[in-house]
C-alpha cells in the first residue's frame, strides 16, 4: 500500500508499504478522509512537540471498517472515526477518568504513525460509530471535539463572554461549542477574512483583530467595562499566548488549548490580583466525541463549512506547503483517500 511519510521538517514522501494484518484486539480500517490540521502543519515545520521523524500523519480520520477483532457492534463495512489518543489504562490519569492525558499516550500521527496510508490498524476499543454522518464530517469529529472539550474544561456558563484568540480549525470548534453553551462569543485574530468567515458562517456576533491598538479597548467595549471571565487560546503562539493574560477578568479562567514549545510567562501580581485560574486542555475524550456526534446530527454544528480545499491523496505532497500560507485561505484541507 501507498503512505506519505514526513522524513523531516518541510519533507514529504511517499512510500511503499505493507498492508497491516489483522491484530489481536485490532481493527483494520481502509482510509476514506483525512483532515489536515495545525498539528500535521507544525510537525512539517518543524515546531510541533512531542514529535520525532520520521512520521506518516493524520489523525482527523474517516474510515471503513475490513475486518476487527475484539469490536462488539461494529462490524465490516461500517464507516467509523476512532478516538486518535491511544492510552493505556493503568496510569492515574486512566484510572481517573482522564486517558486523553494518559502519561504513557500514544497519539496516532504525533507519537506512532498515523492515517496518511490506504489502510490503518488502530486499537479496536478507540472506534466510534459514524451514526450515519458522511465522511467529511465524520474526519471533522475529533478536532471539533478538542474544542468540545475546552469548552468542558473552562465549564462554560450561559451568558458569560468567552474570548477564543486564534480563528483557525480548533478555534472554531471552540466557539461553536462555545456558542451551544450559551456564552458571548468574541474571536480574536490577525486574519481578517477568518474573522468575517466567524461572523458569517459561526453567527458570531463579536470580532477583535490582534494588530488593532485598542484590542484590550474594544473588549472591555464589548464585555461593559468587565473583560471577558473566560480566554481560550487557539493559536499556539507563545506571543499571543502571553499576551492574553491581559485580557482576563477578575476571577476569570484562561485555557491553553493551543499548544507550542516555548516558556509561558506573566506578571504574577496581575495573574494574583485576579485570582485566576490557569488551565490546559490536551486532546479528548469519548464523551467529547459523543457531544460532536449529537451536535452534527442536530444541525447545531455543520463541519464541512469548514473546508476550504480538497486534495486526492496524491496530491498532498505538492500542495502541503502551501497551506501553511495565510494568503491560501485554507481553513481546513481535506485529503480525500478514495
Amino acid at each position: 500500500m501507498r503512505t506519505l511519510v514526513c522524513t523531516g521538517p518541510g519533507s514529504l514522501t511517499y512510500r511503499r508499504g505493507e498492508k497491516p494484518a489483522l491484530e489481536k484486539g485490532n481493527t483494520l480500517l481502509r482510509i476514506r478522509r483525512v483532515g489536515v490540521c495545525g498539528t500535521d502543519l507544525h510537525a512539517f515545520e518543524g515546531t510541533q512537540p512531542y514529535f520525532s521523524y520520521p512520521r506518516i500523519l493524520g489523525h482527523e480520520v474517516a474510515g471503513e471498517v475490513v475486518e476487527c477483532d475484539d469490536a462488539p457492534g461494529f462490524s465490516a463495512g461500517e464507516t467509523v472515526t476512532f478516538i486518535p489518543y491511544f492510552n493505556c489504562g493503568t496510569c492515574l490519569a486512566c484510572r481517573s477518568g482522564k486517558p486523553n492525558c494518559c502519561v504513557r499516550v500514544q497519539v496516532c500521527g504525533v507519537h506512532i504513525d498515523g492515517g496518511l496510508v490506504e489502510y490503518l490498524s488502530v486499537p479496536s476499543g478507540s472506534l466510534v460509530h459514524g451514526e450515519g454522518l458522511g465522511v467529511d464530517a465524520l474526519a471533522l469529529v475529533e478536532p471539533l471535539a478538542i474544542g468540545a472539550h475546552g469548552i468542558g474544561r473552562a465549564d462554560v456558563k450561559s451568558g458569560e463572554f468567552v474570548l477564543v484568540v486564534g480563528a483557525g480549525p480548533i478555534g472554531l470548534g471552540v466557539m461553536e461549542f462555545a456558542r451551544i453553551a450559551g456564552a458571548q462569543v468574541i474571536a480574536v485574530d490577525i486574519n481578517e477574512a477568518r474573522l468575517a468567515f466567524c461572523r458569517d458562517k459561526l453567527r458570531v456576533s463579536h470580532t477583535v483583530n490582534a494588530l488593532a491598538t485598542d484590542v484590550a479597548e474594544q473588549l472591555r467595549a464589548i464585555t461593559h467595562g468587565d473583560m471577558p471571565t473566560v480566554v481560550i487560546d487557539a493559536t499556539g503562539s507563545l506571543k499571543a499566548i502571553n499576551n492574553a493574560f491581559q485580557y482576563l477578568a477578575h476571577g476569570g479562567r484562561y485555557v491553553l488549548v493551543g499548544l507550542q514549545k516555548g516558556d509561558v510567562c506573566f506578571s504574577h501580581p496581575e495573574f494574583h490580583k485576579r485570582e485566576a485560574t490557569l488551565m490546559s486542555s490536551r486532546n479528548a475524550t469519548r464523551q467529547d466525541f459523543a457531544r460532536v456526534i449529537d451536535a452534527v446530527k442536530n444541525g447545531l454544528v455543520d463541519p464541512t463549512h469548514y473546508i476550504t480545499h480538497r486534495v486526492a491523496f496524491d496530491g498532498v505532497k505538492d500542495q502541503f506547503e502551501s497551506w501553511l500560507t495565510p494568503a491560501s485561505g485554507v481553513i481546513k484541507a481535506m485529503v480525500e483517500m478514495g
